[in-house]
């Protein structure tokens, strides 16, 4: 029996909660696949699509009624963690009792430990949120303590930062669950980022990439592999090119040259390609792998998806 921590994009689990509804069936077919070859499973969503539509949904409502709230940024990532992992653990318990495998699922309002002092605080340049207007940017911004900035010439939007997961504070109760037969959804988008200061955790506005969190909850659970779930079957190199080819396996050395070659999409396959690095670093050689969602099976097997290694 192995332990596996997968990571799937919050954009396979569509853009609205109907929408979801439908595609996660699909998705928990692909994640019981895992279950039914005897592995115990955390899994670790992303959000970017459902945490954007409750921030905006907060927005429009003050915007509406000033009386409304402006709900902050790490309260929406929890909301998103519940919702996501309502429809998550629900599909998946359906397909496990289609397929009569007893196994019980947990979701986790996971809380990710960051640095206060990661640099990414420094310059927050992730872009959340509505456009709007300067006067309204910077009055909001004044209001609410946000960072705003012009965003490619469309209007301004907040912006807030992406440091690297420290730690997991649920780490203890993850491992425990996860060794008592458990299939988990845990650190949904990464998880709700927080701060320790004189003993005392706080949530700050932040987004930490879901690659990132599921890689550090292997690590921290001892997993014998990672598996980060994709839209494509491997990792493509000269992508779009005539020489467009794909990897099967790569180390990290020469996963640290491509890096260098600027291979690898910044927001995208970028820190698909570091988090499947870090957990081959950290567990002293377990593999992870990259691959698509539809061809579950096959990259358990080794017949589909890149393999990174130390």
């Amino acid at each position: 029996m192995a332990k596996i921590v997968v990571a799937i994009g919050g954009n396979a689990l569509g853009n609205n909660p109907e929408e979801q509804k439908l595609i996660v069936k699909n998705t928990a077919k692909h994640l019981v696949d895992f279950i039914q070859q005897n592995n115990d499973l955390i899994i670790v969503h992303g959000n970017g699509p459902q945490v954007g539509m409750i921030n905006n949904g907060f927005e429009v409502a003050n915007k509406t009624n000033e009386k409304n709230p402006i709900v902050d940024f790490p309260e929406c990532g929890a909301m998103s963690q519940g919702y996501i992992g309502y429809h998550l653990q629900q599909a998946i318990t359906n397909e496990l009792n289609i397929r009569k495998i007893k196994k019980s699922v947990a979701s986790i309002v996971t809380q990710t430990l960051v640095d206060k002092n990661d640099l990414a605080f420094k310059d927050p340049t992730k872009p959340i949120g509505s456009f709007m207007d300067e006067q309204t940017a910077k009055k909001m911004a004044s209001l609410n303590n946000w960072n705003v900035k012009e965003d490619a010439g469309r209007g301004w939007r907040r912006v807030i930062a992406s440091p690297k997961p420290i730690s997991i504070i649920e780490k203890n109760m993850i491992s425990k669950l996860v060794d008592d037969g458990f299939i988990l959804i845990a650190a949904g988008g990464g998880g709700v980022p927080v701060i320790e200061e004189n003993n005392f955790i706080q949530g700050v506005a932040a987004v930490i990439d879901k690659d990132f969190a599921a890689a550090k909850i292997a690590e921290l659970c001892d997993a014998d592999s990672l598996i980060i779930l994709t839209a494509v079957d491997r990792v493509l190199i000269n992508y779009n090119k005539a020489n467009q080819s794909s990897i099967k396996e790569m180390d990290i050395k020469l996963a640290e040259q491509y890096i260098l070659e600027n291979q690898f999409a910044p927001g995208s396959m970028l820190p698909k390609v570091q988090a499947a690095m870090a957990f081959a670093k950290s567990s002293n050689g377990k593999p992870a792998y990259i691959g698509s969602l539809d061809k579950v099976a096959a990259v358990l097997k080794g017949e589909s998806g890149t393999k990174i290694t130390k």
